[in-house]
């Protein structure tokens, strides 16, 4: 497939259900980033948008209601600088991409997992605030962290 390379990095955000975090890192990266990085996401599997995860996102200023959960096979022909896996699941299962991308595991909780375990809507909604953060913080550090951390798949 003949791809016209934009000078911006490529990036996939990958992780299980592509429902949360992966959908989070995304939308973190298009509200800081879209002047370096063309970001993507997906997951081994699809789970749908996590409601959840669109209110928190809202709170801080970052729409992403219109991001749909995509299966990795859908953007298997697109060619990444770099594939973060953002839990452990996917990184277990991270397949093959074609070209050069680079692997950087860097994993973060998963809120619908906290969730089982509060009391109350407002402290499930403290457990995806905080991954919330947890994620812009390390969108922060983009590109520049990549490096330090990658090796070749």
């Amino acid at each position: 497939m003949n791809q016209k390379r934009s000078k911006k990095l490529r990036i996939l955000f990958l992780c299980t259900g592509n429902s949360c975090r992966s959908q989070m890192a995304e939308g973190w990266v298009r509200h800081l980033k879209s002047d370096l990085i063309e970001p993507f996401s997906a997951g081994i599997e699809t789970h749908g948008l996590n409601q959840r995860a669109v209110q928190v996102m809202a709170e801080a200023g970052v729409d992403i209601s219109h991001h749909r959960s995509k299966h990795v096979d859908q953007i298997k022909d697109i060619y990444f600088d770099y594939v973060v896996t953002v839990c452990d699941n996917a990184n277990e299962h991270c397949p093959i991409f074609p070209g050069k991308a680079k692997l950087v595991h860097v994993g973060f909780d998963d809120p619908p997992t906290l969730a089982k375990i509060a009391k109350t809507e407002e402290e499930v909604l403290g457990y995806y605030r905080r991954v919330r953060d947890e994620i812009k913080a390390f969108v922060e550090t983009l590109p520049d962290i990549l490096v330090k951390g990658e090796k070749a798949v």
